[in-house]
């Protein structure tokens, strides 16, 4: 986890995440590079979709109090296990007593960050389709919620001044100086939502060259890793669709963007190398219960990135690791990491032989495009 949450005040660059100023969760300690240098683990994970299912069951595990934390208890050791841990929240977020909603206008409950927390994540990517749905005061109400937990946010602002600061993250490795993380976030829709005139900063629609500059800027300011999130793909198709392959390819021309982490279609989709980059196009649902539940929308990934220091003193991606997840929806909603299940002894057989599946139809979708052949795994299952 990240010694601490920060922004960089750098020049004024339209599409910056917002400022943090408490402290995050205490820090995990980074391990040694293969060439003796610092390095780094930044794992990411896949949609928070916050469906009235997901939000019943936690009111119900909370003995009707919101209690999220139990559904990411399968997938904590992973997540907390990063250096850095980054979530992407869909949804906006209401106020603790309510009202909350479902599609097509989310308003989920703001304990669910308790759960976040509680898990290992520093902080999450905002910038979705939905981040528009209560207009300017769900932005303002969902940020001052990330505040209250603890955690960073990328991808909306509540004012030009917070958008012009991207998001920081201090990681503090085994040795040396600590190493300062950015992590950028853009959505290529709103769901026909238009920003309020003179507000584009309230949150990011992607432009691959304010998304340049961006990553430019922050590394001007003294990152050494940046981390983009795109909101972007077509809904329920496993496909590369062509606004993903021409925005993958303006962004991955640009130096200063690590590796690029893919939401939006709520299924998995491939893993690929452009221009030396790693693109994880889609990582499906991390946490959600649509309306038909079906294999496909309960499926997801985590992306666990290694980043090395070079003796250069530049960072590159040492390791791509994918590891699969799912969502059980009966007898409780949980979150399963696949190969940890698959692994333990203890799993009922009943669920191994549907989790075996899973795992595989997920390591056909990520491996669709050749990933393997450079260098990305994905967890194995024995």
């Amino acid at each position: 986890m990240a010694l601490a949450a920060a922004c960089m005040a750098g020049a004024l660059v339209a599409g910056c995440g917002p400022m943090t100023t408490g402290g995050g969760p205490d820090a995990a300690v980074g391990r040694a590079g293969a060439e003796g240098g610092r390095s780094v683990t930044v794992l990411g994970g896949g949609d928070l979709l916050i469906h009235p299912p997901v939000w019943k069951q936690a009111r119900a595990d909370g003995g009707g109090e919101f209690d999220f934390r139990p559904m990411f208890d399968g997938i904590a050791p992973a997540v907390a296990g990063a250096d850095l841990a980054l979530c992407h929240l869909e949804v906006p977020l209401a106020g603790k007593k309510g009202p909350f909603s479902g599609w097509p206008a989310f308003k989920a409950p703001p304990q669910l960050l308790d759960g976040v927390e509680r898990a290992g994540y520093d902080g999450c990517s905002t910038a979705s389709n939905h981040v528009l749905d209560y207009g300017e005061k769900g932005v303002r109400r969902t940020l001052a919620a990330f505040d209250r937990a603890g955690l960073g946010a990328a991808g909306s602002a509540r004012s030009a001044a917070e958008a012009a600061a991207p998001q920081v993250y201090r990681v503090r490795p085994d040795r040396g100086a600590p190493v300062e993380v950015a992590h950028l976030s853009s959505t290529v829709t709103f769901n026909g939502m238009e920003r309020p005139p003179g507000k584009k900063w309230l949150a990011n629609l992607a432009d691959p060259e304010a998304i340049r500059a961006e990553a430019r800027a922050a590394k001007d300011a003294g990152a050494e890793i940046v981390v983009l999130s795109m909101h972007w793909g077509t809904e329920y198709d496993h496909g590369v669709d062509d606004r993903q392959r021409e925005l993958a390819a303006a962004l991955t021309g640009s130096p200063d963007i690590d590796v690029i982490l893919g939401h939006h279609a709520h299924v998995v989709q491939p893993v690929e190398k452009v221009r030396g980059t790693w693109v994880v196009y889609g990582m499906g649902n991390q946490l959600a219960r649509h309306a038909a539940p079906v294999d496909a929308n309960r499926e997801g990934a985590m992306a666990r990135v290694t980043f090395t220091e070079t003796a250069s003193g530049r960072w590159r991606a040492e390791g791509l690791e994918m590891l699969p997840t799912r969502v059980d929806i009966e007898p409780k909603v949980r979150l399963v990491d696949l190969a940890t299940a698959l692994r333990d002894p203890r799993t009922p057989r009943r669920l191994r032989d549907d989790y075996a599946e899973a795992h595989a139809r997920i390591t056909g979708h990520l491996t669709a495009h050749g990933a393997p052949a450079d260098g990305a795994v994905v967890a194995p299952a024995d």
